[in-house]
């Protein structure tokens, strides 16, 4: 390492000076300087400094150790953790350059996080380190518990953690209870409707949907057991702490494109500001230029979001970008921002499988674009979850029956049952699943663990 503790400040008092200006709107940043070894076990837990202990995280710290050691990959810059004060991990490993450059990059990430509406409805910055901590310290009360134990534990989160993702898409909903709902339309109808005195009998008479366990389809489907499933307390609360800290990612995995432009963005930006000496500002351009190439046969999020709020600056002012960045997550972001010159200028194209093989299906000319456009916007984030929701219980024998929204994508069959079996560890009744296969519905159902195809 050439450089010193009090570099890395100075270097940071001059970014910061220069963030403000710019009016970048961020809490309060701390960094931390810590080696490879520590950058994969962060890695592995997602940048948490405290988690709650899963074979998971351990499976990931293995597979991320050893592909590093055979250089098959390499590892992040940075950690950036949504919290206030915002926490940031450097590698000590970093050149000069690359940590001049991620401290910028960092409080990019940090703006964003203070201001797109999702991070703002969706999580609470200021308890967050506090909330993976508590969870932390239960999971291990729960396993040190000699009437609960390590196998009893695993067995909830194993099951929790395969439909975690099954959860409420509209970041920061407001539940409305079943009572509440009754009480307003007792008061929407009064005026027109007999009354009854009793008003459970008076919205069952009126309303015989209000009966039905859900209301509406439910699409969480850890609230839902959570709820009506036959469980004891403490295995209640494994779900609700899964529930939690999904709901805390969720924001990051709806808007990695436009987190990551956003931050590369303004490293490069504030980078330019800072003039440096001629042998950092050659690394400079190289290491942005690593950081937003294209992918080939995938999407690199760096290069498609700084290319995007590029485009937006030179066609709607700076004013503009602030905007975009409050209210907007990548979906609708690529919807409405990647035009069919950004599709040309970045090369998007789209591939099928036909005959067996895969084949170019879609170019970005005047026909093109839109469909390329369409399918990343539609793959992005949660969009790569396929959406299953709790349609009924049966309250006769609380068989739970779940629906896949079909939007043309089919499920994996084989995915579908193993996921059906942990839905069931937790319900401990009959499962039903409905979906579309080959243009036809097909219903699987799992009872004792074990599946059955309706077609």
């Amino acid at each position: 390492m050439d450089y010193s503790l009090k570099d890395l400040e100075d270097w940071n008092e001059k970014i910061e000076k220069i963030v403000k200006k710019i009016g970048l709107d961020f809490y309060p940043q701390e960094f931390e300087i810590i080696g490879y070894k520590d950058m994969l076990g962060y890695e592995s837990y997602i940048g948490m400094p405290s988690r709650y202990p899963h074979w998971s995280f351990g499976k990931s710290y293995e597979k991320n150790s050893t592909v590093y050691k055979y250089n098959l990959t390499g590892l992040p810059y940075e950690m950036v953790i949504n919290s206030d004060p915002c926490i940031a991990y450097l590698m000590k490993e970093n050149t000069l350059l690359l940590q001049i450059l991620t401290i910028a990059h960092v409080y990019g990430h940090n703006d964003f996080f203070k201001n797109n509406r999702l991070f703002v409805d969706g999580t609470r910055a200021s308890s967050t380190v506090e909330m993976f901590k508590f969870h932390a310290d239960m999971v291990r009360s729960y396993i040190n518990d000699p009437s609960i134990g390590y196998e009893k534990v695993e067995r909830i989160l194993d099951a929790a953690h395969a439909i975690k993702l099954q959860t409420s898409r509209v970041i920061g909903e407001k539940r409305i209870q079943a009572e509440v709902l009754k009480q307003r339309l007792l008061e929407d109808y009064k005026n027109s409707n007999e009354v009854h005195s009793n008003l459970d009998a008076y919205v069952k008479l009126a309303f015989p949907d209000l009966n039905k366990i859900p209301l509406q389809p439910e699409d969480d489907i850890l609230y839902f057991i959570i709820k009506y499933g036959d469980m004891e307390e403490w295995e209640k609360s494994l779900l609700e702490f899964v529930r939690k800290e999904t709901a805390y990612f969720l924001p990051q995995i709806e808007t990695k494109i436009m987190n990551e432009g956003w931050a590369s963005f303004w490293h490069y930006n504030i980078l330019k500001e800072l003039k440096l000496p001629d042998e950092l500002y050659l690394e400079f351009i190289k290491r942005h230029n690593d950081v937003i190439a294209p992918g080939y046969g995938s999407i690199n999020p760096y290069f498609i979001g700084f290319k995007i709020f590029e485009d937006i600056l030179k066609r709607y002012g700076m004013a503009k970008i602030f905007e975009v960045r409050a209210i907007e997550r990548d979906e609708s972001f690529l919807r409405k921002y990647l035009t069919e010159e950004l599709c040309a200028e970045l090369n998007l194209f789209e591939y099928a499988a036909r005959d067996g093989n895969y084949v170019i299906s879609e170019v970005a000319d005047d026909s093109g674009f839109k469909n390329i456009r369409n399918t990343l916007a539609s793959s992005c984030g949660i969009g790569t979850v396929p959406l299953i929701r709790v349609t009924e219980m049966s309250k006769k024998d609380k068989t739970l029956n779940l629906e896949h929204v079909f939007d043309g994508r089919e499920l994996n069959i084989t995915y579908a049952e193993a996921t059906l079996k942990y839905i069931y560890e937790l319900w401990g009744h009959t499962v039903t699943l409905k979906t579309t296969q080959l243009g036809k519905e097909v219903r699987l159902e799992c009872e004792n663990k074990k599946i059955s195809v309706k077609r």
